[in-house]
């Protein structure tokens, strides 16, 4: 008997297909985390060249308690992107929710770290959700009607395009409902040299990260990419103010994805990943586009990162 093959995700596969076959190529940076991605992700973060979780998480640490002042007693809180939850334990640890949801893309990684998060607070309600939070954010119906604390760390807000974040952020103030709370990071504009050594570091590790993506499409997808004849890149765009994440072919390719065929030029890159830098006004209104209002702002000494506290308005019908 033969082993059955993994079935393939139909919006992975019509992802990359229409990426390969777009003028300028690029995949949704969502599919950079299967298992291995998220494992290697999460490497990165303790990379002493990548500041923003170090940065972030002594911001909880700081401000975490007056966080707790304003969120109401027995909430849900709600994380989007959990990945290991690595900093979750601290806001945790001040508010005391009742509920805690965790959601994200990648399942089997979800739920061992909800388990992991369940044994360490066992007077909580974890609810693991494997969803795409870009499509749909699903809440159990246990916290129905609990009011509700978004969490949304690690500058994830910045792998999007302005347009797209609003369009989340809007989508997650109608599922949390007005007088919600959200809790997010942002990282701020910075040298260039800062910003590029954290996403291009020396020992390589996110270079294999994002070479990973190649790797799982050749997984799941019945797809044939030379994988060594492909290298990272990290660039700097200064007009659009963001990191961006490249796949540079190293010499002319022709290779098969699903049956399809594509062929690269040499010096050609896939577009994998944004991560925008956002100055203190450009966050608060990009929040606003949303519905959101900042009620609560810290950043670290340096001004290197960006901690939020953010309420759901009503609409407003006046201009």
């Amino acid at each position: 008997m033969h082993a059955t093959a993994p079935v393939a995700d139909p919006a992975f596969l019509a992802d990359v297909l229409a990426g390969l076959s777009a003028p300028i190529k690029a995949i949704p940076a969502r599919w950079l985390y299967d298992e291995k991605g998220s494992e290697l992700f999460e490497a990165i973060t303790v990379l002493p060249e990548y500041y923003p979780t170090r940065t972030e998480t002594a911001l909880l640490r700081r401000h975490c308690p007056e966080v707790a002042e304003l969120a109401p007693p027995g909430c849900a809180v709600i994380e989007l992107g959990a990945g290991s939850a690595a900093k979750t334990p601290i806001l945790l640890e001040a508010v005391r929710p009742a509920f805690y949801v965790p959601i994200d893309i990648s399942g089997d990684f979800l739920r061992r770290c909800a388990g992991d998060l369940a044994a360490d607070f066992p007077d909580l309600q974890v609810l693991p959700v494997e969803a795409d939070f870009m499509t749909a954010i699903p809440l159990p119906e246990e916290i129905q009607g609990v009011a509700k604390l978004g969490f949304f760390p690690g500058s994830t807000i910045g792998n999007l395009v302005a347009s797209t974040a609003v369009d989340l952020l809007r989508r997650l103030k109608a599922k949390l409902g007005v007088g919600a709370l959200l809790l997010i990071g942002m990282d701020r504009i910075k040298d260039e040299a800062v910003l590029t050594e954290a996403y291009d570091d020396p020992a390589g590790v996110t270079g294999a990260f994002n070479l990973n993506l190649l790797e799982r499409i050749n997984r799941e997808l019945e797809a044939d990419i030379p994988v060594d004849s492909f290298r990272h890149r990290a660039i700097w765009n200064e007009a659009r103010m963001r990191i961006e994440m490249h796949l540079e072919a190293t010499r002319d390719l022709a290779f098969a994805v699903a049956g399809r065929h594509f062929t690269m030029r040499a010096g050609e890159t896939i577009h994998s990943e944004n991560s925008h830098k956002y100055g203190a006004r450009d966050a608060r209104m990009l929040l606003l586009a949303a519905g959101w209002n900042a009620i609560r702002e810290w950043t670290d000494d340096k001004g290197l990162f960006a901690l939020i506290l953010a309420e759901a308005e009503p609409q407003r019908l006046a201009p």
